[in-house]
């Protein structure tokens, strides 16, 4: 099986532009996020998990998941995060997995926000994380998602504090310049990897 390396970083921290970049290298990505959404669409088992567990009120007029309403609903209700990774982590997990399997190139690359959180570390041999002052984050998250520095302060909440993750890193990418010194920092870490995967 292909050598698998795990991507995170904070809300607002860079991970799309990181992930973009390995992309473009023809490193085969495995966007949780993106099969997190997978998993909840229409017609699939762990949308009708949610209404039976949550109600119809999840639930947009043409029957998709009502993100909005299941984000306040989850901030203002105590188990109601627990509920919901009941019922999408374990899938989630599944289809990854899956995902992975299919890899081609010299190593994969899965991207999650939560990567420690729900223990999808456990399914990579090295992670990467994308760091980036809490300040920054909080500029460039407002700027991009159009939220308020409010909502976006409860998301890094609800996360791993920035000090942890730094610990739990294998590599760490500090990201508080331009684009370009993030690709040129990203382009001597891929040198290793791949290096990396032709010795192992």
């Amino acid at each position: 099986m292909t050598r698998t390396v795990g991507l995170t970083g904070g809300i607002g921290s860079g991970k799309t532009a990181a992930s973009d970049w390995f992309a473009a290298q023809g490193i085969t990505v495995v966007d949780a996020d993106v099969v997190a959404r997978e998993v909840v669409a229409v017609g699939q088992p762990a949308l009708v998990e949610i209404r039976d567990t949550f109600g119809a009120k999840m639930l947009n007029a043409d029957g998709s998941l009502n993100r909005a309403a299941m984000r306040e609903y989850i901030f203002n209700t105590p188990n109601a995060r627990q509920q919901l990774e009941a019922i999408t982590h374990p899938r989630i997990r599944a289809e990854i997995i899956r995902q992975l399997a299919g890899a081609t190139s010299s190593y994969a690359l899965l991207v999650s926000p939560l990567l420690f959180e729900t223990n999808q570390h456990e399914l990579v041999q090295q992670t990467i994380l994308i760091d980036v002052p809490e300040a920054l984050q909080l500029t460039r998250a407002s700027q991009r998602d159009g939220q308020t520095v409010e909502s976006i302060q409860r998301i890094m909440q609800a996360q791993m504090s920035r000090s942890e993750r730094q610990q739990r890193a294998t590599h760490v990418i500090m990201n508080d310049g331009s684009l370009a010194d993030l690709h040129s920092k990203l382009a001597l870490l891929h040198q290793r990897l791949l290096n990396d995967s032709q010795t192992t």
